[in-house]
């Protein structure tokens, strides 16, 4: 090739470059200084593949995350015990009498954070000792909820809680979500309505007691809590894949299931009983140990709700480049997402736009705070990764939500987009 011909590409390519690189950053800055006053908020976008920064500003900022906080949560669950691993509720004996048909001594039910366990699983874990010619249980029925503490509400491990959504107990084992439906009459019809079970491990271990007793399972004992022996033998158990609870967290935005999932991540991670303060120490950990960004970042819960959590835009980037270039997590994260115009809380946004299909992303709602993260693919098929998060007094939620869709398709009908 003619060398002065050569100079002419490059110079073009240049030329080209810094007007794509400009036309983003003067958009940004445009959409970004139009802000209502007083304002806080924290932008940043990067090319995992090529490490160019696009775009940032305020990325180390102290901000109020809300529901963004519960990347970290599954992230962290994710790499520590991978897509399959089968979150349980089991059932152990303490000896099964051989060919008789009695359990001799107890029968135990114990939850390992197993949040999406319902009543009809449980009919299912009875009818297998049925199955199993199971007639006779010389003992009590005990409900085991020790892998996690039985600190249930937030309150009691959040110090100053402020948050006004009231979750059911966060506890290691749960039953329809630790609701009671019962139908009430109001205006001469019936509704359903939900009540909280104050203790979950009680009730369940009663529940069990009387379903048992209505398979026709002769049970000499009553029904309590306690622990289960470690010489006591796994009869039946009901799972779930994490990849199952990580996809409702995320798409849906679940609060309950985070919370659980949070304490698992504790649990699982220190082998020792599941905590708040284990949940979170085993998350800074994670963040440490794989030089995740942590400047302005402190998390006191798995869902977001509490306003004490702080993290910044840079340190959410920074944790979903680690799982973008780790090829074992990113797929299961990814799909945990929702989809922009598809499904989730992105469901009704930034359809008809390239943005729509193409954006996998976690938002985040709490009175006067906003924000969404995620992977973008552009219209020229690169990814890039984006977090923002606003903190505001005017303007109201719709307004930031519109802004941030704007950012977002903004960057995916870009053809190429360096870094500056």
């Amino acid at each position: 090739m003619n060398y002065k011909y050569f100079l002419l590409i490059l110079l073009l390519f240049t030329i080209f470059v810094e007007a794509s690189n400009n036309s983003i950053k003067s958009k940004l800055n445009q959409i970004t200084n139009s802000l209502p006053k007083g304002t806080k908020f924290g932008l940043i976008v990067i090319n995992p593949m090529s490490n160019d920064t696009i775009f940032a500003r305020n990325h180390k900022a102290s901000l109020i995350p809300a529901s963004n906080t519960k990347l970290f949560t599954t992230a962290v669950a994710l790499a520590l015990m991978g897509a399959d691993y089968q979150v349980a509720t089991k059932l152990y004996c303490d000896k099964v009498q051989n060919n008789s048909g009695v359990i001799s001594g107890n029968l135990y039910i114990k939850g390992f954070g197993n949040s999406l366990f319902t009543e009809k699983d449980l009919d299912e874990m009875v009818q297998s000792l049925v199955n199993s010619g199971i007639k006779v249980i010389d003992g009590d029925v005990v409900a085991d909820d020790s892998f996690f503490d039985q600190v249930y509400s937030r309150f009691d491990w959040i110090e100053d809680e402020k948050t006004f959504v009231h979750l059911p107990p966060v506890s290691a084992l749960v039953i329809n979500r630790n609701y009671i439906t019962t139908q009430v009459k109001r205006r001469k019809r019936y509704v359903n309505v939900n009540k909280k079970i104050a203790d979950p491990p009680a009730y369940i271990s009663n529940l069990l007691l009387k379903k048992l007793i209505s398979a026709d399972i002769s049970v000499s004992g009553v029904s309590r809590k306690g622990i289960t022996p470690h010489s006591a033998f796994e009869i039946a158990t009901s799972s779930v894949p994490l990849k199952n609870i990580l996809s409702i967290v995320n798409k849906a935005s679940d609060n309950f299931l985070a919370e659980v999932l949070f304490k698992t991540v504790g649990a699982v991670a220190t082998g020792r009983e599941g905590t708040g303060f284990n949940a979170a120490q085993s998350i800074n950990k994670f963040i440490e140990d794989n030089d995740i960004e942590s400047t302005g970042t402190k998390i006191v819960d798995g869902s977001g709700l509490s306003r004490y959590n702080q993290i910044s835009v840079g340190s959410i980037v920074s944790l979903l480049e680690y799982i973008y270039l780790n090829m074992k997590l990113y797929e299961p994260f990814s799909n945990s997402l929702s989809i922009a115009g598809v499904d989730g809380t992105l469901g009704g946004r930034m359809g008809s736009s390239n943005a729509e299909f193409n954006f996998r992303g976690k938002t985040g709602t709490l009175n006067g705070a906003s924000s969404v993260s995620g992977y973008l693919k552009t219209k020229s098929g690169e990814d890039v990764i984006i977090s923002m998060i606003f903190e505001f007094s005017k303007g109201g939620i719709n307004h930031y939500r519109r802004i941030q869709d704007q950012i977002i398709e903004i960057l995916a009908e870009y053809e190429d987009i360096p870094g500056y």
